[in-house]
C-alpha cells in the first residue's frame, strides 16, 4: 500500500463541501489527533468547519479556505505517513507552508532523519535551506531569529554524522555576547562557555539521546567551542557549523571559512539585524554575504519574517521591529 498516496480528492453528495478519503485509518488517527484536536486547530486557523466520517473527512467552508485546509490535510497526512509527528507546532507550519505556496500540494523535502526525530520544512524557504546545505559545501542561512537556521542545520549535522557521511560535527560560536565577556564569568573555560553555548547544546539533545551526545563529546566526535578556538585548524570529515555569525569580524570570517578541510560542510548562520559587535567594527557575515555572492559551490538562503516557526507572536514583533527602526541612540562624549 502507498501511504503517501493514501488521500482521494471528491464531492459529498450535497456538493457543498470537499471529500478526503484516507487509505490508512491508523495514520488518519494520527493526522485527528487525540478527541480530534488537531481538526480543532486547523478549523480554528482556517476558518472551516472539518467532520470526520470513517475513513474519510468532510470540510465546509468558502472555496479558498477549504482548499486550504484540504492541502494542510494532505501535507499533514504525508508527514505521518513518513514517520513525523503531528503537534502543534506541525500543524501551524503546514498552514505556512501552504499559504506560502499559495495552496498548492507541494513536498519541499523528504525531512532531515536523526536518531530523535524526523525534522521537515515548515516554510517554503527552510525546505530551500535543506536542499541548499544537501547540495553545497558552503551555506549560509542568514535571517531573524525563530527561523530555524541554526536547529536546522544541526539536524542535518546529526543525519550526516548518523549516515556516516562525516566523522564529527564542530558547532561554534564567535565569543561576543551582549553586555557581557567571559573573562568576567566565574569558573573555569568550559564552565564560562557552556552557558553560552547552551543553544546549540538545546538542538544536539532535541536530534540525539543525551547518552549518545555525551560520549560524542567525550570522544571529541562532536565539539562545541567559541570561534577562537578554530584558529590555525583544518577541519577534514566533518559538519561545521558557524552559529551568531554576524558578530564575526571580517577577519574572524576569512580565518573560519579557510578551515574548510577535505569531506567536509559547513553552515554559516546569522542575524544581521542583531550584531553586537562595537560600531566602529564592520560585520564579517555583512562582508562574506557580499563577497562571495554567486561563488560555485556556496548556497545562501535569505529568511523573512514569515519564515518565523516559533510562537505566532515572534513574527509579529520582528515585523514591527523592521516596520519602525529608533535613531541611533546617541554615545557618551
Amino acid at each position: 500500500m502507498n501511504r503517501n498516496a493514501g488521500a482521494l480528492k471528491s464531492l459529498d453528495p450535497d456538493e457543498s463541501a470537499l471529500s478526503l478519503a484516507f487509505e490508512d485509518n491508523r495514520i488518519m488517527a494520527l493526522l485527528l489527533g487525540e478527541h480530534d484536536v488537531h481538526l480543532a486547530q486547523i478549523e480554528h486557523r482556517l476558518g472551516v468547519a472539518i467532520t470526520p466520517r470513517g475513513n474519510r473527512i468532510s470540510i465546509k467552508g468558502d472555496s479558498n479556505s477549504s482548499e486550504l485546509a484540504r492541502a494542510v490535510l494532505l501535507h499533514l497526512y504525508s508527514k505521518a505517513a513518513r514517520g513525523s509527528e503531528i503537534n502543534r507546532g506541525e500543524i501551524d507550519g503546514a498552514i505556512r507552508m501552504v499559504k506560502l505556496s499559495e495552496g498548492k500540494d507541494q513536498q519541499v523535502d523528504g525531512g532531515v532523519k536523526t536518531r530523535r526525530k524526523t525534522v521537515s520544512a515548515r516554510t517554503p524557504n527552510q525546505g530551500n535551506y535543506i536542499e541548499a546545505i544537501r547540495k553545497n559545501e558552503l551555506v549560509f542561512g542568514v535571517g531573524p531569529a525563530g527561523t530555524g537556521k541554526t536547529y536546522l542545520a544541526v539536524a542535518c549535522a546529526a543525519e550526516a554524522l548518523m549516515n556516516g557521511e562525516v566523522d564529527r560535527i564542530i558547532l561554534s560560536r564567535p565569543a561576543v555576547e551582549a553586555g557581557e565577556r567571559l573573562g568576567f564569568l566565574p569558573g573555569d573555560m568550559k564552565e564560562k562557555i557552556d552557558p553560552y553555548l547552551r543553544p546549540l547544546y538545546d538542538a544536539l539533545y532535541d536530534m540525539m539521546p543525551q547518552s549518545l551526545v555525551a560520549k560524542g563529546l567525550a570522544e571529541n566526535q562532536i565539539e562545541i567551542a567559541p570561534l577562537a578556538f578554530m584558529r590555525g585548524r583544518t577541519l577534514s570529515s566533518a559538519f561545521i557549523i558557524l552559529d551568531e555569525a554576524q558578530n564575526t569580524t571580517p577577519q574572524q570570517m576569512k580565518m573560519f571559512l579557510t578551515r574548510l578541510g577535505e569531506g567536509s560542510r559547513m553552515v554559516v548562520t546569522g542575524d544581521p539585524s542583531q550584531i553586537d559587535l562595537p560600531s566602529n567594527v564592520q560585520s564579517g557575515l555583512d562582508e562574506a554575504l557580499v563577497i562571495l555572492d554567486g561563488v560555485k559551490g556556496i548556497g545562501m538562503t535569505k529568511f523573512e519574517a514569515a519564515d518565523i516557526v516559533r510562537h505566532p507572536l515572534v513574527g509579529r514583533i520582528v515585523q514591527a521591529y523592521d516596520k519602525k527602526q529608533m535613531p541611533p541612540r546617541r554615545g557618551r562624549v
